[in-house]
């Protein structure tokens, strides 16, 4: 056996970390990576920041709304994916509209809050349905869509670990921001709220990072229909093959 024969250690350390890369890519694309975060931060930002100043929710809401639809033009025009900018776009628009029909600057906020609220218990429903709702995010982009339910247990298993977190990590938010929001001040919640908005969400990506990189690998639907239909193909042509030289063969005979 020659050196080159001889099994070693770097291939499974390799194949780990090629999975370990894979899993990367799809949280950054799935949850949009820094650019996503920086879409999801800025129009609140950029509120609570002129209403401190001044006090003026006509000029903070228009500005927050300005500045999400500059996002989205951004994003068009470099012909990338708007999905993160158009959700807060949507967001922004609902908290402009809550905030101008009270005339409280809170209810800016508070589209957002509900939607944080139903999303953490959306993850905890799903969980316990046996269907958690980070499977149902990531399985396609993993290309493995709902395979893991039923054909990768070790993997489920690692879906219902990452939607608890993210569960329990954004009900853990809520219970901050909902009394908060009815006897703290607009500018001291509204710099809480800020300051919420990314460390939960970091925590809960880095925990799904953990359970999946830990998990089997996924499985591949998308090669598996790709290879099936290659062998089918090959399969017809074969037998087209076959039929074609079978005439000439039956022809000679009858001759």
């Amino acid at each position: 056996m020659t050196s080159l024969d001889k099994p070693t250690d770097r291939e499974p350390a390799s194949q780990e970390t090629a999975d370990r890369a894979v899993t990367e890519a799809a949280l950054f694309e799935a949850f949009g990576g820094v650019r996503g975060m920086v879409e999801t931060v800025l129009p609140g930002l950029l509120f609570v920041t002129i209403f401190t100043i001044n006090k003026d929710l006509h000029m903070s809401a228009i500005a927050a709304l300005a500045v999400s639809l500059v996002l989205v033009v951004v994003r068009l025009v470099m012909k990338d994916t708007v999905k993160h900018a158009f959700s807060g776009v949507f967001g922004v628009a609902f908290g402009v509209v809550f905030a101008m029909m009270t005339g409280n600057a809170k209810d800016f906020y508070l589209p957002g809050m509900l939607y944080t609220l139903g999303l953490a218990l959306a993850y905890i429903v799903t969980t316990l349905c046996g269907v958690p709702l980070i499977g149902l995010i990531l399985g396609p982009v993993f290309k493995e869509n709902l395979s893991w339910r039923t054909r990768n247990p070790g993997r489920k298993k690692a879906y219902a670990k990452a939607s608890w977190a993210w569960g329990l990590i954004l009900l853990a938010k809520c219970a901050i921001l909902f009394p908060m929001y009815w006897w703290a001040d607009t500018a001291k919640f509204g710099w809480v709220l800020i300051a919420l908005k990314i460390p939960p969400f970091l925590l809960a990506v880095w925990l799904t990072w953990v359970f999946l990189a830990k998990a089997p690998a996924p499985i591949d639907v998308f090669a598996e229909m790709e290879a099936e239909e290659a062998a089918a193909k090959a399969a017809a042509e074969e037998r087209e093959a076959s039929a074609g030289a079978g005439g000439p063969a039956r022809h000679r005979r009858e001759g």
